[in-house]
């Protein structure tokens, strides 16, 4: 059972409906989240489920119509203008489909999050470390279109981390990659969030990424069906055909 003291994100009762072509989707609906800092969750679910909208809604990227998201004292879904602004600064997004400026180096791609923004830190300097920490140390002058899918994984991984934030959203991050660099993909951000002590949710469809969470949140039709922790001394095999099983 979770205590309540552990809590360091919560959502209750999230709703959200779309409107496509005069269609009204309901693609949440009184979906609820409680994460502990540290943890590793898998959220999982078919294609339309909620997934992405749930991540979207934590990050302020959507906003619910209706319940409210917590993180730590700060009510996410009332912010608004620059406040939402600076708490989006603190959480690290990755992206399926990676949106690298193809203009940019990989190493202004790094920065690019925090261009416009005093730091305390050389970002140039931050940013050649966290190419190095993701294997493209050497690569800081290479533009994305000559390099492969997964280095340009790594390169919005990197950028993600460049506020050092305390949760990393990644939303079906190895879905566009063969199975040995999604491997490599996550086995970088387990020791990425080891390193950096960090949160991660991660949304993906794929059984097998979902199998390495420690956590496991399934939804169906906008709400959740599952909640479940996944032992380490359990074979992933296990895990990867109770997951296929529960559809």
């Amino acid at each position: 059972m979770m205590n309540s003291n552990d809590i360091v994100l919560e959502g209750e009762d999230l709703a959200k409906d779309f409107v496509q072509g005069g269609v009204t989707l309901q693609v949440l609906r009184g979906a609820a989240i409680r994460v502990r800092a540290g943890e590793r969750i898998a959220i999982v679910g078919a294609s339309g489920s909620g997934k992405s909208t749930l991540l979207h809604m934590i990050g302020a990227i959507e906003r619910p119509d209706s319940g409210a998201i917590i993180n730590d004292t700060t009510n996410v879904t009332a912010l608004r203008g620059a406040a939402q602004a600076d708490y989006r600064r603190t959480i690290g997004f990755v992206f399926q489909r990676y949106n690298l400026l193809p203009g940019l180096t990989a190493l202004d791609n790094v920065i690019a999050p925090v261009l416009p923004y005093r730091t305390g830190w050389d970002k140039r300097d931050r940013a050649r470390g966290l190419l190095a920490a993701v294997g493209l140390a050497g690569r800081e002058r290479s533009l994305p279109a000559r390099m492969s899918g997964g280095e340009q994984q790594r390169i919005a991984i990197a950028r993600a981390l460049i506020n050092t934030p305390p949760l990393l959203l990644a939303d079906e991050p190895t879905g566009n990659l063969d199975s040995a660099t999604a491997a490599g993909i996550l086995d970088l951000l387990a020791r990425l969030r080891a390193e950096h002590d960090m949160t991660i949710i991660l949304a993906s469809h794929d059984p097998q990424i979902a199998a390495r969470a420690e956590r496991l949140i399934r939804l169906r039709d906008g709400a959740v069906v599952d909640d479940l922790q996944l032992t380490q001394d359990r074979p992933v095999e296990d895990i990867i055909r109770h997951i296929s099983q529960l559809g």
